[in-house]
């Protein structure tokens, strides 16, 4: 079965385009949490399983080293990466719930466990594209719209990690 990634991603997009202004509407961060600060801590706190879960099948199921050790790459970054994100919110509250992405990154994840081959390594790295693609937006989109100092100095440290992941995705997809 072919992966439906840029499908799923472009979800990504629309909630990105979207989701702020749904919660500007009303729904309440925690304390001290603007709306694009909620916003960026809820669609961060998804990417971090969906890389880990589809990086850890890619250790095992890529067929060439070059989508193995990328795999081991997003592993081992989104863990520190989340634990970084993690170490800032101790103190701002409680985080709001994730999104409608969580079923999205979950059936992008369950296909991908269908697959092998080939197959599974250009749907893993055209999906990394992808992500990696909405990942930088919604980065750059917490820089330019967050208010908490401590979201927007991390998002800018880690954008530049985003950016090489997103180099090394394409470079991927080409082969």
């Amino acid at each position: 079965m072919k992966l439906q990634l840029p499908t799923a991603v472009l979800i990504l997009g629309v909630t990105a385009a979207v989701l702020p202004v749904a919660i500007r509407g009303g729904s309440a961060g925690g304390p001290g949490l603007g709306p694009a600060d909620t916003y960026f801590v809820t669609q961060t706190s998804l990417g971090t399983p969906f890389q880990v879960d589809s990086g850890r099948l890619a250790e095992t199921r890529g067929t060439t080293k070059a989508i193995k050790d990328y795999a081991e790459l997003m592993v081992s970054s989104h863990i520190t990466v989340n634990n970084a994100l993690i170490a800032i919110l101790k103190n701002k509250g409680p985080t709001p719930p994730p999104t409608l992405l969580k079923a999205a990154y979950s059936t992008m994840v369950s296909t991908l466990q269908r697959e092998s081959g080939q197959a599974f390594d250009a749907d893993y790295a055209g999906g990394q594209v992808n992500y990696q693609k909405a990942n930088a937006a919604l980065y750059q989109y917490e820089i330019a719209n967050g208010t908490d100092p401590d979201l927007k100095a991390f998002a800018q440290q880690t954008l530049p990690k985003i950016q090489d992941h997103l180099a090394r995705a394409l470079k991927l997809q080409a082969q």
